[in-house]
Protein backbone atom coordinates (compact mmCIF):
# COMPACT_ATOMS: atom_id res chain seq x y z
CA UNK A 1 0.00 0.00 0.00
CA UNK A 2 2.99 2.44 0.73
CA UNK A 3 5.19 2.10 -2.23
CA UNK A 4 1.62 2.17 -4.41
CA UNK A 5 1.09 5.27 -2.98
CA UNK A 6 4.52 6.32 -3.62
CA UNK A 7 4.37 5.88 -7.40
CA UNK A 8 1.11 7.61 -6.90
CA UNK A 9 2.91 10.77 -5.75
CA UNK A 10 5.47 10.14 -8.17
CA UNK A 11 2.90 10.01 -10.97
CA UNK A 12 0.53 13.30 -9.48
CA UNK A 13 3.47 14.97 -9.69
CA UNK A 14 4.43 14.45 -13.59
CA UNK A 15 0.86 15.27 -14.17
CA UNK A 16 0.96 18.39 -12.45
CA UNK A 17 4.04 19.57 -13.92
CA UNK A 18 2.79 18.62 -17.41
CA UNK A 19 -0.42 20.01 -17.00
CA UNK A 20 0.53 23.64 -15.79
CA UNK A 21 3.36 23.88 -18.78
CA UNK A 22 1.00 23.17 -20.98
CA UNK A 23 -1.74 25.46 -19.50
CA UNK A 24 0.51 27.88 -17.72
CA UNK A 25 -2.90 30.29 -17.32
CA UNK A 26 -5.71 27.40 -16.20
CA UNK A 27 -8.23 29.07 -13.94
CA UNK A 28 -12.05 28.32 -13.02
CA UNK A 29 -14.36 28.54 -16.48
CA UNK A 30 -17.03 30.09 -14.97
CA UNK A 31 -16.88 33.88 -14.73
CA UNK A 32 -17.45 35.46 -11.07
CA UNK A 33 -16.44 38.78 -9.56
CA UNK A 34 -17.83 37.81 -6.16
CA UNK A 35 -18.79 34.64 -4.51
CA UNK A 36 -22.63 34.49 -4.76
CA UNK A 37 -22.71 34.98 -8.57
CA UNK A 38 -19.67 32.05 -8.40
CA UNK A 39 -22.07 29.90 -6.39
CA UNK A 40 -25.04 31.01 -8.54
CA UNK A 41 -23.10 30.14 -11.57
CA UNK A 42 -22.09 26.76 -9.98
CA UNK A 43 -25.88 26.20 -9.53
CA UNK A 44 -26.75 26.69 -13.35
CA UNK A 45 -24.07 25.23 -14.60
CA UNK A 46 -25.35 21.66 -13.78
CA UNK A 47 -25.79 19.58 -17.49
CA UNK A 48 -24.89 22.91 -18.78
CA UNK A 49 -21.74 24.48 -20.55
CA UNK A 50 -20.08 26.78 -19.24
CA UNK A 51 -20.22 29.11 -22.15
CA UNK A 52 -23.79 29.23 -22.23
CA UNK A 53 -23.99 29.58 -17.93
CA UNK A 54 -21.80 32.92 -18.22
CA UNK A 55 -23.99 34.23 -20.77
CA UNK A 56 -27.04 33.56 -18.75
CA UNK A 57 -25.96 34.56 -15.49
CA UNK A 58 -24.73 38.05 -16.82
CA UNK A 59 -28.43 38.34 -17.96
CA UNK A 60 -29.69 37.40 -14.01
CA UNK A 61 -27.47 39.68 -12.32
CA UNK A 62 -27.79 42.86 -14.85
CA UNK A 63 -31.54 42.64 -13.65
CA UNK A 64 -30.98 41.46 -10.34
CA UNK A 65 -27.71 43.44 -9.03
CA UNK A 66 -27.94 41.22 -5.01
CA UNK A 67 -29.61 38.35 -3.42
CA UNK A 68 -32.45 39.91 -1.67
CA UNK A 69 -33.66 40.71 -5.53
CA UNK A 70 -33.76 37.42 -6.34
CA UNK A 71 -34.85 36.11 -3.68
CA UNK A 72 -38.00 38.57 -3.79
CA UNK A 73 -38.82 37.78 -7.22
CA UNK A 74 -41.87 35.65 -8.64
CA UNK A 75 -39.82 32.14 -9.51
CA UNK A 76 -41.98 31.90 -12.80
CA UNK A 77 -39.87 35.35 -13.62
CA UNK A 78 -36.84 34.17 -12.76
CA UNK A 79 -37.35 30.77 -14.73
CA UNK A 80 -37.80 32.40 -17.86
CA UNK A 81 -34.47 33.89 -17.46
CA UNK A 82 -32.27 31.23 -16.73
CA UNK A 83 -34.29 29.08 -19.03
CA UNK A 84 -31.52 28.68 -21.80
CA UNK A 85 -29.28 26.57 -18.91
CA UNK A 86 -31.94 23.82 -18.80
CA UNK A 87 -33.69 21.95 -15.90
CA UNK A 88 -34.64 24.98 -15.24
CA UNK A 89 -37.73 23.89 -12.85
CA UNK A 90 -35.13 22.68 -10.11
CA UNK A 91 -32.53 25.59 -10.86
CA UNK A 92 -35.00 27.95 -9.94
CA UNK A 93 -36.14 26.57 -7.02
CA UNK A 94 -32.25 26.39 -6.65
CA UNK A 95 -31.33 29.60 -7.20
CA UNK A 96 -33.75 31.24 -5.14
CA UNK A 97 -32.99 29.06 -1.86
CA UNK A 98 -29.26 30.56 -2.77
CA UNK A 99 -30.55 34.01 -2.40
CA UNK A 100 -33.04 33.62 0.60
CA UNK A 101 -30.36 31.31 2.47
CA UNK A 102 -27.84 34.47 1.52
CA UNK A 103 -30.36 37.16 2.85
CA UNK A 104 -32.01 35.19 5.70
CA UNK A 105 -29.35 33.13 7.38
CA UNK A 106 -26.33 34.26 6.01
CA UNK A 107 -26.12 37.80 6.59
CA UNK A 108 -25.09 38.46 3.14
CA UNK A 109 -21.84 36.58 3.35
CA UNK A 110 -21.47 32.94 1.51
CA UNK A 111 -19.78 30.66 3.63
CA UNK A 112 -16.55 29.04 3.70
CA UNK A 113 -17.93 25.70 4.91
CA UNK A 114 -18.86 23.02 2.59
CA UNK A 115 -21.51 21.34 4.62
CA UNK A 116 -23.34 24.50 5.11
CA UNK A 117 -23.31 25.41 1.00
CA UNK A 118 -24.40 21.80 0.72
CA UNK A 119 -27.64 22.61 2.56
CA UNK A 120 -29.01 24.83 -0.70
CA UNK A 121 -30.77 22.04 -3.31
CA UNK A 122 -28.37 22.12 -6.06
CA UNK A 123 -25.00 22.64 -4.75
CA UNK A 124 -23.72 19.25 -4.27
CA UNK A 125 -20.24 18.69 -3.32
CA UNK A 126 -18.24 19.76 -6.27
CA UNK A 127 -19.89 23.16 -6.40
CA UNK A 128 -19.63 23.19 -2.72
CA UNK A 129 -15.75 22.28 -3.22
CA UNK A 130 -15.62 25.02 -6.33
CA UNK A 131 -16.52 28.36 -4.07
CA UNK A 132 -14.40 27.92 -0.68
CA UNK A 133 -11.18 26.57 -3.13
CA UNK A 134 -11.73 29.31 -5.63
CA UNK A 135 -13.07 32.19 -3.50
CA UNK A 136 -11.36 31.51 -0.25
CA UNK A 137 -8.13 29.16 -1.13
CA UNK A 138 -9.56 26.30 1.16
CA UNK A 139 -7.56 22.98 0.58
CA UNK A 140 -11.13 21.59 -1.79
CA UNK A 141 -10.93 19.14 -4.86
CA UNK A 142 -13.34 19.76 -7.90
CA UNK A 143 -14.15 16.43 -9.51
CA UNK A 144 -16.21 16.89 -12.42
CA UNK A 145 -16.66 14.05 -15.78
CA UNK A 146 -13.71 15.73 -17.09
CA UNK A 147 -11.48 15.15 -13.86
CA UNK A 148 -13.20 11.81 -13.31
CA UNK A 149 -12.04 10.35 -16.60
CA UNK A 150 -8.60 12.54 -16.30
CA UNK A 151 -7.64 10.68 -12.97
CA UNK A 152 -8.85 6.78 -13.70
CA UNK A 153 -6.91 6.97 -17.36
CA UNK A 154 -3.93 8.12 -15.96
CA UNK A 155 -3.80 5.59 -12.68
CA UNK A 156 -4.46 8.06 -10.13
CA UNK A 157 -7.77 6.07 -8.99
CA UNK A 158 -9.56 3.29 -10.04
CA UNK A 159 -13.19 4.49 -9.55
CA UNK A 160 -15.87 6.42 -10.88
CA UNK A 161 -17.78 7.44 -8.20
CA UNK A 162 -16.81 11.32 -7.14
CA UNK A 163 -16.10 11.21 -3.53
CA UNK A 164 -13.33 7.83 -3.94
CA UNK A 165 -11.50 9.97 -7.14
CA UNK A 166 -11.21 13.14 -4.26
CA UNK A 167 -10.13 10.99 -1.76
CA UNK A 168 -7.09 9.33 -4.17
CA UNK A 169 -6.61 12.43 -5.42
CA UNK A 170 -6.26 14.14 -1.90
CA UNK A 171 -3.62 11.07 -1.24
CA UNK A 172 -1.31 11.84 -3.83
CA UNK A 173 -1.50 15.70 -4.38
CA UNK A 174 -0.65 18.36 -2.00
CA UNK A 175 -3.17 20.53 -0.88
CA UNK A 176 -1.57 23.59 -2.76
CA UNK A 177 -2.74 21.74 -6.02
CA UNK A 178 -6.16 20.93 -4.75
CA UNK A 179 -7.98 23.59 -6.57
CA UNK A 180 -5.82 24.07 -9.49
CA UNK A 181 -5.55 20.20 -10.77
CA UNK A 182 -9.58 20.35 -11.18
CA UNK A 183 -9.15 23.20 -13.69
CA UNK A 184 -6.28 21.62 -15.44
CA UNK A 185 -7.90 18.17 -15.31
CA UNK A 186 -10.99 20.54 -17.20
CA UNK A 187 -8.31 22.49 -20.02
CA UNK A 188 -6.85 18.05 -20.50
CA UNK A 189 -10.47 16.77 -20.94
CA UNK A 190 -11.60 19.39 -23.49
CA UNK A 191 -8.28 19.89 -25.65
CA UNK A 192 -6.84 16.27 -25.36
CA UNK A 193 -8.26 13.59 -23.26
CA UNK A 194 -11.77 13.87 -24.56
CA UNK A 195 -14.44 11.19 -23.47
CA UNK A 196 -14.75 9.74 -26.98
CA UNK A 197 -11.61 9.57 -29.51
CA UNK A 198 -9.24 11.31 -26.94
CA UNK A 199 -5.72 12.54 -28.79
CA UNK A 200 -3.46 10.22 -26.96
CA UNK A 201 -0.92 10.71 -29.78
CA UNK A 202 -0.46 14.16 -28.86
CA UNK A 203 -1.58 14.63 -24.86
CA UNK A 204 1.50 15.87 -22.78
CA UNK A 205 0.54 13.24 -20.46
CA UNK A 206 1.55 10.23 -23.25
CA UNK A 207 4.62 9.69 -21.94
CA UNK A 208 3.66 8.13 -18.63
CA UNK A 209 -0.52 7.92 -19.19
CA UNK A 210 -1.55 4.30 -18.21
CA UNK A 211 -3.93 5.04 -21.34
CA UNK A 212 -1.12 5.58 -23.61
CA UNK A 213 1.42 2.96 -22.58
Amino acid sequence: MGTNNSRKKILAKQIYDALSTEFPGSKCSLDYDCPQNLAIRGILSAQCTDKRVNITASDLFARYPDMKSIAEEDPEVIAGIIKPCGLTASKTRSVISFARKMTEEWNGTVPDDVDLLMEVPGIGRKIANLIVGEVYGTPAVVVDTHCKRVMKRTGITESGDPAKVEKDIMAVFPEEQWISIGHLSVDLGRKYCTANSPKCEICPLGSFCRRRI
